[in-house]
């Protein structure tokens, strides 16, 4: 099920709509940033570079004649840019109607984040985690909503998470720790749509395919030049272009398929086809322990700080508020008397 043959042209009026595309200002998450832009689509651009990011963003304005495109920095190996960026999101006093996580490494060397946790799993997994979980008060007041979550066939690489050896260089493998940050992705999409319930909030995932993109950019780094220049020549013949690799994520982003059939916590491929996930990314248990786990190292890192901050800037600008308008009133009555 699904629909084999959506198109970019099929994408449905967005205007009023708020979307964040991690990742958007290269490969899939740019040209889901253009189609959602070019249907009226408030879209932002959640980028670690803005030297990168501002012409992107300026190709899409002209390319759509939709000025609602912006930037906004956003480092998902680092907590801390995670919760000031949701922060900054929230200041805006803007909906958000579609949460796209497309961003991610693939097959990097061992390397730890600034936190101290396995890079991919960090990048892929928890900073999305994160995001998600911050900016989830917005999105319900904003329902209804969608979550879409890239993640990979590759999740199929293994068949548990092993999160005890998260950190083990010793036993880092890059596509083992890949095919976990996938899995992770997928598990997460499952236990946040559990804890939503039947609210008006869609959240999927999506395997996008074999697409030409940056995300091979570390094949050199692994296997030398010559695995390069090979990998060059297999997406040169066989990979999808970004157009069509975006087209999975737009689908269930924006397709009325999703609601009208209520699919929620499902998996779906290229192009827009549902599917069958792995034994393991089914596994609701494996999904509720991923979540704690998750949640125990965000207080860990940041001492439910990120949280606090937010509830605490929430309340001040109430308070600002009620000040405000408390001041009106006075000045009114002054006036009339």
């Amino acid at each position: 099920m699904g629909n084999k043959g959506f198109t970019a042209e099929a994408i449905g009026d967005q205007s009023g709509k708020v979307a964040i595309v991690t990742g958007s200002n290269t490969g899939i998450g740019r040209i889901t940033a253009l189609e959602l832009a070019r249907k009226g689509c408030h879209v932002i651009l959640a980028c670690r570079s803005k030297d990168r990011t501002d012409p992107v963003v300026e190709d899409i304005r002209k390319a759509t004649k939709n000025d609602n495109v912006e930037f906004m920095e956003l480092n998902l190996s680092s907590l801390n840019s995670v919760a000031k960026f949701a922060r900054a999101f929230k200041k805006k006093g803007l909906p958000l109607h579609l949460l796209i996580n497309n961003a991610g490494v693939m097959a990097c060397p061992f390397k730890l984040s600034e936190d101290g946790l396995e890079l991919q799993w960090a990048t892929n997994h928890l900073g999305h985690f994160l995001l998600t979980t911050l900016l989830l008060d917005v999105i319900e007041a904003s329902a209804p909503a969608r979550i879409v979550n890239l993640s990979s066939m590759g999740h199929k690489m293994t068949s548990s998470l092993e999160l005890d050896k998260l950190n083990d260089e010793k036993s880092y493998g890059p596509w083992n720790a890949y095919a976990r940050s996938k899995l992770s992705n997928i598990l997460f999409s499952l236990e946040l749509q559990k804890r939503i319930g039947d609210k008006q909030i869609w959240v999927n995932s999506v395997h996008p395919g074999f697409v030409d993109t940056e995300l091979q950019r570390n094949i050199p780094d692994l296997y030398g030049n010559f695995a390069n220049t090979l990998s060059s020549w297999t997406s040169s013949l066989f990979a999808l272009p970004p157009e069509k690799g975006a087209l999975t994520t737009l689908y269930a982003a924006t397709s009325p398929d999703i609601e009208q059939n209520d699919w929620r916590g499902r998996y779906f491929v290229p192009i827009a086809k549902l599917a069958t996930t792995s034994k393991a990314a089914i596994d609701e248990e494996a999904a509720k322990e991923l979540w704690e786990f998750s949640e125990k190292i965000i207080a860990d890192k940041l001492g439910n700080s990120a949280f606090e901050e937010a509830e605490e800037e929430e309340e001040d600008e109430d308070k600002a508020t009620h000040d405000n308008e408390g001041a009106s009133t006075s000045g009114a009555s002054a006036t009339d008397d």
